[in-house]
């Protein structure tokens, strides 16, 4: 099947540059298994497919087809590796510009996909596989919750082509009875509102934030770089594999003391 390049395809190669991609699974989604630092882990990435067989998810979004194997493959994983003293790490490589939207989309059940993808990465979390989101590209709206946002810890390129939010641009627009322009003089004062990087990170929900020479075409410094990330985010995952590291920024203070007094309370 006819694909188009992305951040997502590019990064996958780069990190695991010899390894086969795991076949018998739709051309969207790629897995390859590599290594890091002499440790066997699994890359798993959501690619454009021009042929895709919901056109809705053509350019990279999350569909039925993308939902339903990624909880395949994550779900293999945890089966492959049941009996294993030592987990096997999980890396999402993240560019994915959208869940697909579409009529056939809401009709098949796309929240049942999305979920499926979502809990067969949190439960690997919870099986002892450190399981590390590398935000490459966008991270947006249900894609990023059902590819990357279950992971024990998240990285991400210091970039501008780097985005994350809940929905794009224009349709927050639309549904808030706002402009463009008006979204982003909020989004001036409002992390959470924002989609660049930088503001993201103010929400604690990142591990690293990484400066990359050229995020397109990485160079093999850019490729250590994010190597070495990765092989902290796996030793750190092993050693707290709770999501409390979330909770540290100053963004996320009033997130703190609500847990702290709910648990004062119950």
């Amino acid at each position: 099947m006819t694909q188009t390049s992305s951040r997502g395809a590019t990064w996958l190669e780069k990190l695991a540059p010899d390894a086969q991609r795991l076949s018998g699974l739709c051309a969207s989604v790629q897995v390859a298994d590599g290594q890091l630092n002499g440790e066997d882990v699994r890359f798993i990435a959501v690619v454009p497919d021009a042929q895709n067989h919901y056109p809705r998810a053509a350019q990279g979004e999350v569909g039925l087809l993308e939902g339903w194997t990624l909880a395949k493959v994550v779900n293999e994983t945890r089966e492959a590796d049941k009996n294993s003293a030592v987990k096997r790490p999980i890396v999402a490589v993240i560019d994915v510009p959208s869940q697909a939207y579409g009529r056939r989309e809401e009709a098949f059940g796309i929240h049942q996909a999305l979920a499926g993808a979502a809990g067969a990465y949190a439960n690997a979390r919870l099986d002892g596989h450190p399981v590390i989101g590398l935000i490459v590209g966008k991270a947006m709206s249900g894609a990023f919750l059902a590819h990357g946002y279950q992971a024990n810890r998240l990285i991400a390129l210091n970039d501008q082509g780097v985005l994350v939010h809940a929905m794009g641009k224009a349709s927050a627009a639309r549904i808030t009875l706002r402009s463009v322009e008006a979204l982003e003089k909020l989004a001036a004062t409002i992390p959470p509102m924002a989609y660049d990087v930088n503001n993201f990170a103010t929400l604690g929900l990142l591990s690293d934030l990484l400066n990359v020479a050229n995020p397109d075409t990485p160079s093999d410094a850019d490729v250590a770089m994010v190597e070495i990330a990765l092989q902290k985010a796996i030793s750190d995952a092993r050693q707290d594999p709770t999501l409390k590291n979330r909770l540290g920024a100053s963004n996320r203070q009033s997130s703190s003391l609500v847990r702290e007094r709910m648990r004062a309370t119950w």
